[in-house]
């Protein structure tokens, strides 16, 4: 049997770096949905639109990978 480890180590680090920046654009979008009226002073009112937008846009990143990643894990959506 004979493993290409180069091709291992590409998978690995190609899964990590998507991980990390899933995690990112999903902080992204929790800091969104957490920027009240005044970004100074913390819990200083509702979430500005900005705010929305900017979470809407992370997550919807977010929920896109996940589907990608459905949509190469199982065979009959090819």
């Amino acid at each position: 049997m004979h493993l290409d480890w180069s091709a291992l180590g590409q998978v690995a680090a190609v899964s990590l770096g998507v991980t990390v920046a899933v995690v990112v654009v999903f902080s992204l979008g929790v800091l969104g949905l957490a920027r009240g009226g005044d970004d100074d002073v913390p819990d200083s009112g509702p979430v500005t639109a900005v705010g929305r937008v900017q979470a809407g846009v992370c997550f919807l990143a977010c929920a896109a990978v996940v589907v990608y990643g459905i949509y190469l894990i199982v065979p009959q959506f090819h």
